[in-house]
């Protein structure tokens, strides 16, 4: 059966074990856009022994380069991009206090593996629908990495932001559990 959860993004960590792929979400609160070159910057600073730049413990990060906004609205399209391409940075956040990510498509086995160990939750957007994402979005401030444009780390606050668990921190993946349901015998 699948069940709705209408959290607060801080609330995450705490209730991630209470929800299994496939669960919707309707996430509020803020969360925080990086994507590879992000990434990159933020390990420097990590190697460096230098604060990040957002507290890691808790947190969410939303795998997204948002549009610049119109009409009166703080961001454009602001669609997920695809979460692979984070997967060699993610078990190390996670293991730093990363209460989730937000991203599209699957996950490489060392991610399911952090997820698990640290209780955390990975939840998907719908590709394509970044439009319709972006009406979740209630502000936006860059808050590092100016350079990297659209790329550039973003605190976002955003309100019942539509997602989907798509792996679970028991195991549960909606990826390898709809191959599994639609293959031939």
């Amino acid at each position: 059966m699948q069940r709705v959860f209408d959290i607060d993004a801080g609330e995450l960590k705490r209730i991630a074990p209470q929800m299994r792929a496939g669960d919707r979400v309707l996430l509020s609160g803020t969360i925080y856009t990086s994507r590879d070159q992000a990434h990159m910057a933020i390990f420097r600073l990590l190697d460096a022994g230098e604060p990040t730049p957002f507290p890691l413990e808790g947190a969410v990060i939303y795998y997204a380069g948002p549009t610049p906004g119109h009409d009166g609205m703080p961001t454009g399209a602001c669609g997920p991009t695809t979460s692979s391409r984070m997967d060699g940075f993610t078990p190390r956040l996670l293991d730093l206090g990363l209460a989730g990510m937000i991203g599209k498509g699957l996950r490489n086995r060392a991610v399911k593996d952090a997820i698990k160990r640290n209780g955390a939750v990975y939840l998907c957007a719908v590709g394509g629908a970044g439009a319709l994402i972006a009406r979740s979005i209630r502000s936006m401030e860059e808050i590092a990495f100016p350079e990297l444009g659209c790329e550039s780390v973003k605190r976002l606050e955003v309100t019942k932001m539509p997602l989907i668990v798509g792996i679970d921190c028991h195991g549960g993946d909606i990826f390898e559990e709809g191959i599994a349901a639609y293959r031939l015998p």
